[in-house]
């Protein structure tokens, strides 16, 4: 069962967290958005993170969006997926999701405007950049980004809204942080090339005041607010 005293006491200490950082950064708090991870835990859990005026949700894999939204219907939730996502998912990504963070490949671009047109919807998107080492980590090459973002526009139904990483896991502050300021550099690069990219998704619960420091607007906190990972 969902702790739900402990789940508000979490969500309090993060809030928490993020301002120090913001305020050590010299960034107004409103600046950062929390996306709570909710992936592995069951739909009781996000009802009783509703309670506590929580309505977007992080996950990583669309069977658990479908699961979930389905034990959840009629319930006002924006589902972000922010996992490696296959294009023979696209059909439901199109159908139930808000976002998408994880957009990497012109692939995946396709599918995903083909069912959103047939769905009559749009979708904000993320560009995920690998700026990490790790093989193991997912993302367009960063050199990659530039003809990437104008290919894009060939795909309205797709709202380009900003850009997302996974730092490499490390426990060099400076490596991780590092991570960080290539994303926020290579967003200003695109800006100044004439593309709006207002947002950059970028930090989790061990590193997220690194990505405070260095610009992010959104952090993606799970095991800081839910607690410890559920068995997938």
């Amino acid at each position: 069962m969902t702790d739900t005293a402990q789940l508000a006491a979490n969500w309090t200490a993060v809030r928490q967290r993020v301002d120090e950082a913001c305020r050590v950064a010299g960034r107004d708090p409103a600046e950062v958005t929390i996306l709570p991870v909710s992936k592995t835990f069951g739909a009781e859990s996000v009802r009783a993170a509703m309670a506590l005026g929580l309505h977007r949700f992080g996950e990583n894999k669309v069977q658990e969006i479908r699961d979930k939204a389905a034990a959840l219907a009629g319930e006002a939730i924006e589902w972000v997926v922010i996992g490696h996502l296959q294009t023979n998912k696209a059909k439901d990504v199109a159908r139930l999701a808000s976002e998408v963070q994880s957009l990497d490949r012109l692939e995946l671009a396709e599918a995903l405007h083909h069912r959103l047109q047939l769905e009559d919807r749009r979708l904000d998107v993320l560009v995920q950049v690998k700026t990490a080492r790790e093989e193991t980590k997912s993302g367009l090459p960063a050199e990659d980004l530039a003809a990437f973002l104008a290919q894009l526009r060939a795909y309205p139904s797709l709202r380009v809204r900003g850009l997302m990483t996974l730092a490499t896991l490390s426990e060099d502050a400076g490596e991780v942080r590092a991570c960080f300021r290539l994303l926020r550099e290579l967003r200003d690069r695109c800006v100044a090339q004439g593309h709006e990219l207002p947002r950059l998704s970028m930090g989790m619960s061990g590193d997220f005041p690194l990505a405070i420091a260095e610009g992010a607007t959104e952090i993606r906190i799970g095991t800081a607010i839910f607690g410890s990972r559920a068995q997938a």
